[in-house]
């Protein structure tokens, strides 16, 4: 099968959209699909070692990804993001032709999801939608300028006009289900969280403890700390104050522990302005993007994940931790409140500092109860393997082909590709090439 994703967000742009592509496309790929992904161009100085090392593993896989870098702007509102050039749709088409896919993946909602629309519909093609992004929740953060509810209603806007072309849609979590069909209720969806590679979490005691000793040679400030982590973006929506406003009573009970944030974003300079507000700066340690394979490592040397967002729509962070043997005390919202189910692997609180506060300091003042919730971590985070998930998503694109074909017929070559591979055409197409150039 070949497949056909369309995405804004990819390497070197770290976020939840370009981990669950990147996943699902490298699992696709060891099923024997050949996948394309149409993403954004970024300029030679955003390849980091993070984009880098996904290159080589993307040229290792038998050159079954194959990439459409779409020439691109920054997106004046978030310096880490950008934008298609929307006049390089007939270029993209043409390229897109070539790959000839056998089905339509969206994972935005913007200009890229444009082309794959189009492409789409000139060829009949049914298209798939990732609903990734709960856009009303993050629209007044990127629209400041605009007043909430118009920031709002621009978001669900776009979203209805992608939903308008789609044949199906996944969600990852029944929340997001339930506001999808709030926009359009005809709308079929099918729920597919995206899985995690268990394989990259695995890391042996000896690995973690070379990796702790360059640690702190970086960050002198980790030396002999118990590590509380947050990993992600660093941005408003993620609620990283909330941390802020635990710690010191933490710190007044447990005063070797040290909260370290493992991510970067457009808000660092502000979370680290604050911290010094507080108090806490002494506490806190800004590392800034990790690799994966240093990411995991850094997991399973920590000793609690803290995970304050309201907005995270999958909470991949949430089971990565708990695949290192590490508890999670996270605000059960979205995506959390799915892939913990309740106090599985730690504990799912709510929107509350002193519960907050409480759940963290049981784990951190009683082993029993931690060495217990490390171990039930490993075994609830397993289930959520991306074989599983990949195998659901096979089984979605081909149901949807069949349903497709059932109702709309099979697939279209346009009329202007017809006439491109007749003989008279090209012989034509040469002449008037030749009457031209004299």
């Amino acid at each position: 099968m070949k497949i056909a994703m369309f995405t804004d967000a990819y390497w070197p742009r770290v976020n939840g959209v370009t981990v669950s592509v990147d996943s699902f496309s490298q699992a696709l790929v060891k099923e024997g699909n050949e996948i394309l992904i149409v993403c954004a161009e970024y300029p030679q100085e955003a390849y980091d070692f993070i984009a880098l090392q996904k290159e080589i593993e993307h040229q290792s896989s038998e050159n079954l990804i194959n990439f459409l870098r779409v020439p691109s702007v920054p997106l004046p509102l978030s310096k880490e993001d950008r934008i298609a050039k929307y006049h390089k749709w007939n270029w993209v088409i043409k390229k897109i032709y070539e790959f000839n896919p056998d089905i339509i993946h969206i994972h935005t909602e913007f200009v890229i999801s444009e082309f794959g629309i189009w492409y789409a519909r000139i060829h009949n093609l049914p298209v798939i939608y990732t609903f990734h992004t709960m856009w009303e929740d993050y629209a007044p953060h990127y629209f400041p300028i605009f007043s909430e509810r118009f920031a709002k209603s621009i978001a669900r806007t776009v979203i209805k006009r992608v939903l308008m072309f789609s044949y199906r849609v996944i969600v990852p979590t029944a929340q997001m289900e339930a506001t999808v069909k709030r926009y359009s209720h005809k709308t079929k969806t099918c729920l597919i969280p995206t899985g995690i590679d268990i394989n990259q979490f695995k890391r042996d005691k000896a690995e973690s403890a070379d990796f702790r000793k360059n640690l702190e040679e970086l960050f002198p400030k980790l030396k002999d700390k118990r590590i509380l982590l947050f990993a992600g973006r660093v941005a408003k929506e993620k609620n990283i104050g909330f941390l802020f406003n635990i710690l010191p009573e933490i710190l007044a009970k447990h005063p070797d522990v040290i909260l370290l944030i493992a991510g970067n974003g457009p808000d660092i300079d502000y979370y680290k302005e604050e911290a010094r507000k507080s108090g806490i700066e002494e506490f806190c340690v800004f590392s800034g993007y990790f690799d994966r394979k240093d990411l995991a490592l850094v997991y399973s040397l920590s000793e609690i994940f803290l995970f304050p967002s309201l907005t995270d729509t999958q909470g991949l962070v949430t089971l990565e931790a708990m695949l290192s043997g590490t508890p999670v005390v996270a605000i059960g919202a979205l995506g959390t409140l799915t892939v913990m189910g309740g106090d599985n692997g730690g504990f799912m609180v709510k929107n509350n500092l002193a519960e907050f506060t409480a759940r963290t300091l049981d784990l951190l003042g009683d082993p029993e109860l931690y060495k217990k919730k490390s171990e039930e971590a490993i075994i609830h985070a397993s289930s959520w393997s991306i074989e599983e998930m990949t195998n659901k998503l096979i089984t979605l694109y081909r149901n949807t082909m069949t349903e497709y074909i059932d109702e709309y017929g099979d697939r279209i070559t346009p009329v202007r590709e017809i006439l491109k591979q007749k003989g008279w055409w090209k012989n034509r197409h040469r002449l008037i090439k030749k009457k031209i150039r004299k």
